[in-house]
């Protein structure tokens, strides 16, 4: 089973959340997603449960749990898909330059 934990803390290693889990069944891995440029940890993650039933019950018990100082949020992970992510941000003016732009003759 796929789990998504966000809101983990900064200061938070792979090794330490993997500890957390562990204690509600095997953990396949443990994986703090880091930004890739500073490559510092971007606060969320993934971790994979070998058993279901153990994932549903690590869900259960540490959605809202405090972990060094933050209060995670853990559900079930969704299966990435192949859409495209959504375009946004960005300034877009419908018109040219910064000037009134007159035609391209030079009889002003």
């Amino acid at each position: 089973m796929n789990i998504y934990v966000a809101n983990i803390p900064f200061k938070a290693s792979e090794q330490e959340l993997r500890g957390l889990f562990e204690e509600y069944g095997e953990v396949s891995s443990a994986k703090i997603i880091m930004d890739k440029v500073t490559q510092r940890s971007r606060g969320f993650g993934f971790i994979e449960m070998a058993d279901e039933a153990a994932g549903r019950q690590a869900i259960t018990s540490l959605n809202g749990f405090n972990f060094l100082g933050k209060t995670l949020v853990v559900n079930e992970a969704r299966p990435k898909t192949d859409a495209p992510r959504s375009g946004g941000g960005g300034y877009r003016s419908g018109g040219g330059g910064g000037y009134n732009r007159r035609s391209n003759n030079n009889d002003y």
